[in-house]
């Protein structure tokens, strides 16, 4: 019996092949990074991956949860944006010392340390997460569609489908061509939203003072609803799995200094692209707030309410379109991030290698049913409290990435000297401790 055979008592029909650029064992190291370059050109040359995990901070899951909580709470809920966008910084730079210290991703090390039961059991939750994160974006490139196009949103979920050409018509351009088209999407979410809060005149003293921790929290169980929504939308599973894969991208050079440099560049690159998908989240919220809450709609709870809202608010059609825009490009851009970290979590598990068209339709496949289920169910106005709930599955997958990391990247016999010290370990085992606590304290709450 063959390596990728072990763990299946049947034969697997589809063909044990990967196609690049998305498969990781063949963008491996394909960007080169010379050793001899200057400070600047060595970043510019790390630069990109942190893109690539940054998109999945603006998808339109974050939307979705950050409009309801600056329509219901107004600035209240910012306090949670940057506690959570700070917890993804954490986590994150992890991943990046992870791949780059044990030189394999979270994915591999979960296959070659755990128990084959126990693997295929944290394989099932990292799946779950990358359809409930692909469930998010069906419905907001659906969404998007309709906005656009006036296309009813039971035909756009199903024109989604068709994402799986835009995957193969990318194949073979190389991750760096890949990285700069997102970063080209990031530029338009982050310029559209700029604009936006410009023309929605926010008090910036409420703005500032919403970024203290608020006791709401604590007495209004639909707030911590929204809150650990927020979180799971913040802190994307997949997207530690994908980090510690895609920093292996670049081509190192040899030596201990070398990849101390690379480690610490590549942080760099993380803390600045996050703290970029920060300001965005906290622009979608202080949008919401101001152009909402402050003016009497206290219920909005839904991206496409904020679509029609907009244009009457700043009297002008142009903030509702350049919404619409800016939503399908969140919608795309996270599509291409979750196809590769699709490809990751199943070749790193499994160790097995599948075409990324077809990963991606499977993963597609299994967003698109339930999401045409809960729309016609629920009539399109379900589709907010449809947004807010993937976010919330999101979270409750959240640790059973998080521990994993954490275990390895304190295991000497993994990172060697790449390890992390005792105090970043005590920090990140209480974030960990919060995560778990705020999915329990949910689960109570929505019992």
């Amino acid at each position: 019996m063959t390596a990728n055979m072990r763990y299946f008592p049947f034969s697997l029909k589809f063909p044990l092949t990967a196609t690049a650029p998305f498969c990781p064992s063949e963008i491996k190291g394909t960007v080169q990074v010379a050793p001899g370059a200057s400070a600047w050109q060595r970043f510019r040359r790390y630069a990109g991956v942190g893109f690539l995990i940054s998109v999945g901070y603006m998808d339109p899951g974050n939307w979705a949860t950050d409009i309801e909580a600056g329509s219901r709470y107004g600035y209240s809920l910012l306090s949670v944006v940057l506690i959570s966008s700070l917890i993804a910084m954490l986590l994150q730079a992890l991943c990046v010392r992870l791949g780059l210290g044990a030189g394999k991703d979270l994915a591999q090390l979960c296959r070659e340390r755990f128990h084959p039961k126990l693997n295929l059991a944290m394989w099932f939750f990292a799946e779950v997460a990358i359809v409930a994160c692909d469930f998010a974006e069906v419905l907001g490139t659906a969404l998007a569609i309709k906005l656009l196009f006036g296309l009813p949103l039971v035909y756009g979920i199903l024109l989604t489908a068709l994402d799986t050409v835009i995957v193969l018509a990318l194949q073979g351009r190389g991750v760096m061509n890949i990285e700069a088209i997102v970063i080209g999407l990031v530029a338009t979410i982050s310029a559209v939203f700029a604009i936006e809060i410009v023309m929605s005149q926010p008090h910036w003293a409420a703005v500032a003072a919403g970024f203290v921790p608020q006791p709401l929290l604590f007495r209004d169980g639909q707030a911590a609803f929204i809150a650990v929504g927020i979180l799971g939308a913040t802190v994307m599973p997949h997207n530690l799995y994908l980090h510690s894969s895609a920093v292996g991208t670049r081509r190192i050079a040899p030596g201990d200094a070398a990849r101390a440099d690379a480690m610490r560049l590549m942080t760099y690159d993380t803390y600045a692209t996050l703290g970029l998908a920060f300001l965005v989240n906290a622009a979608i919220l202080i949008l919401a707030a101001s152009a909402f809450h402050f003016r009497g709609h206290t219920d909005v709870k839904d991206i496409g309410d904020a679509y029609y809202l907009l244009a009457p608010i700043f009297g002008t059609a142009a903030a509702s379109t350049l919404f619409a825009v800016a939503l399908f490009a969140s919608g795309q851009s996270s599509t291409l991030t979750g196809t590769i970290a699709g490809q990751v979590i199943f070749q790193g598990f499994l160790n097995v290698s599948i075409p990324c068209w077809q990963q991606r339709l499977l993963t597609r496949t299994l967003a698109i049913v339930p999401a045409w289920i809960g729309i016609v169910t629920l009539g399109e106005q379900g589709l907010g409290k449809l947004l807010v709930l993937s976010q919330v599955v999101l979270s409750m997958q959240l640790p059973f990435a998080v521990v994993p990391l954490i275990l390895f990247c304190r295991d000497a016999r993994i990172m060697g000297g790449w390890r992390i010290g005792t105090m970043l370990a005590i920090l990140s085992w209480l974030i960990c401790a919060a995560i778990i606590a705020a999915n329990i304290f949910l689960i109570l709450q929505m019992l």
